[in-house]
């Protein structure tokens, strides 16, 4: 399969999987509190706001849609990002969110190094996992909480990509080198969570570092990690004080950072690595 053929494959699922996302997203919001514990529901409103089997509705209305008001981006284009029935708006959240995840899928699939056959199941565990990762990302974004219903399920999914990759011959060794990634990643923020009791990040973030462990190959990748996000996070944070979109003492979710700087250094993170050591070792 050629670069290009491999572009628009995945650039399509990315769009369809950027659809589920968005769905995810409003549904976990419909079922969620301020504090992200589960509401009291009827069973008939635990059906209607079901991931797996409730049909599409409009966030305003709630009337049902169809499959011409679900193509991904184009239908918000066609519907000028109104809904067919209510006519309130559609937030450019649903196509952008699409679109990100067409880019991510159609990025990973180009990068991909697939020498080895335990890499193929390494990168179907990713973009499963980046599924989840855009959908924390968003839900962070929006409501300054990671949920547990994504978190622990992307837990599962990376432990069992794991075992087959070993089962398909990936060497035992990178074990000791996932767990130096999850001591660093999820480690070093249950430190920091403990000594500040929870002043300085969440528990959520506490979660999603141990989580970004499991899907970094080593120790050095996890701390370029660390440094990358928060990098973003302080050029986003001075950014939006200098322009008073925050106040100097407001939070601002940090979540998105740590999966921004996650999809870097999976797909980049050795070639950065690799550079900076010329530049040390070489100077260039």
């Amino acid at each position: 399969m050629n670069d290009l053929t491999k572009i628009v494959i995945f650039g399509f699922l990315g769009l369809v999987f950027g659809s589920f996302i968005n769905a995810l997203v409003w549904r976990l919001s419909q079922q969620l509190d301020k504090n992200g514990d589960a509401k009291k529901l009827s069973a008939k409103k635990k059906k209607e706001l079901s991931i797996v089997s409730a049909r599409s509705m409009c966030p305003s209305c709630k009337h049902q849609l169809s499959a011409l008001d679900l193509v991904p981006v184009f239908s918000w284009l066609f519907l000028k990002g109104k809904c067919r029935y209510c006519k309130k708006p559609i937030s450019a959240q649903y196509p952008l969110v699409e679109l990100l995840t067409a880019g991510l899928f159609a990025l990973s699939a180009y990068a991909w190094n697939f020498d080895q056959t335990w890499m193929v199941a390494t990168f179907i565990t990713w973009l499963i996992c980046l599924v989840g990762l855009v959908a924390l990302a968003v839900y962070d974004a929006k409501t300054m909480i990671l949920p547990d219903k994504i978190i622990f399920k992307l837990y599962l999914v990376a432990i069992a990509g794991l075992i087959i990759e070993l089962l398909l011959g990936r060497p035992p060794a990178d074990i000791l080198q996932i767990a130096g990634s999850v001591f660093v990643s999820g480690g070093i923020f249950y430190i920091l969570y403990q000594v500040s009791q929870g002043k300085w990040l969440g528990g959520g973030d506490v979660k999603l570092g141990l989580l970004i462990g499991l899907l970094l190959p080593n120790a050095l990748q996890a701390a370029l990690m660390l440094f990358l996000a928060s990098i973003l996070g302080t050029i986003t944070s001075i950014l939006l004080s200098v322009n008073k979109k925050i106040e100097r003492s407001s939070k601002i979710a940090f979540g998105p950072f740590l999966i921004a700087s996650t999809i870097i250094v999976v797909l980049y993170g050795q070639s950065i690595i690799d550079w900076y050591l010329n530049i040390i070792v070489y100077g260039v």
